[in-house]
């Protein structure tokens, strides 16, 4: 695999010169050693996923179907938008995974805490627990509180999410080209934190986790 380059300047900014040691290390090591320091193996939790999301078997990929499955009730299980969480519960240091989004034509991604509403109306903003972007209809949103439209310069196959924990950072970057999408900066994050995908019902699509095994692996190289 070739090298991928990541928008420096933009990284420094939001990361290195505020000495997050994981997203440095990112910029400089082969990647095949940053899975082993920092990646988290994302798995999805069946117990959380709305009627309408069919999971693979090993819980690495998410599809959006027209008909729902009957599924046992669960307090967990997201009834009204299709969202399905992380089995991974998140409450301290420095995390990071990679989603494929290409075959997906609308699709929110983030983080949320474990204590979100899940049943009837659901809003995906900070103030409610939730730090996510959205593609949909084609324009990428931050869901700010208001929503936060975004420029981005090469539409992303592969989304990577980085968390800080105790810096209370959520950021997202396009790593079809390495590029910086958006940053939730400054939170305070009280309890644990889980990864959050989201399918439209109006455009039926596939969400996959990426493996982050070393054969994925390659120099990232840097450009000034």
């Amino acid at each position: 695999m070739g090298g991928r380059e990541l928008d420096l300047p933009k990284a420094k900014e939001t990361f290195t010169e505020r000495g997050n040691p994981l997203v440095q290390a990112y910029l400089v090591l082969p990647r095949k050693i940053i899975v082993c320091l920092s990646t988290v193996n994302v798995t999805l939790d069946e117990d959380t996923a709305h009627p309408s999301l069919l999971l693979s078997e090993n819980r690495k990929r998410v599809t959006l179907q027209e008909s729902h499955q009957d599924l046992s009730s669960s307090t967990q299980r997201f009834d009204s938008l299709p969202c399905v969480l992380g089995q991974q519960h998140i409450s301290s240091g420095r995390s990071f995974w990679e989603v494929k989004v290409e075959d997906a034509p609308s699709w929110d991604l983030g983080i949320c805490l474990n204590n979100v509403t899940r049943k009837g109306m659901v809003t995906l903003s900070p103030q409610y627990g939730f730090w996510a972007i959205r593609f949909y209809n084609r324009e990428y949103w931050a869901l700010t509180s208001p929503e936060t439209c975004l420029t981005v310069r090469e539409i992303p196959h592969i989304v990577g999410i980085f968390l800080d924990y105790e810096d209370g950072d959520v950021s997202f970057y396009n790593m079809t080209d390495g590029s910086h999408i958006f940053s939730f900066t400054k939170n305070t994050f009280s309890g644990a934190l889980r990864p959050l995908f989201r399918l439209w019902s109006s455009a039926p699509g596939t969400l996959t986790i990426c493996p982050m095994g070393e054969e994925n692996g390659g120099a990232i190289s840097i450009t000034e």
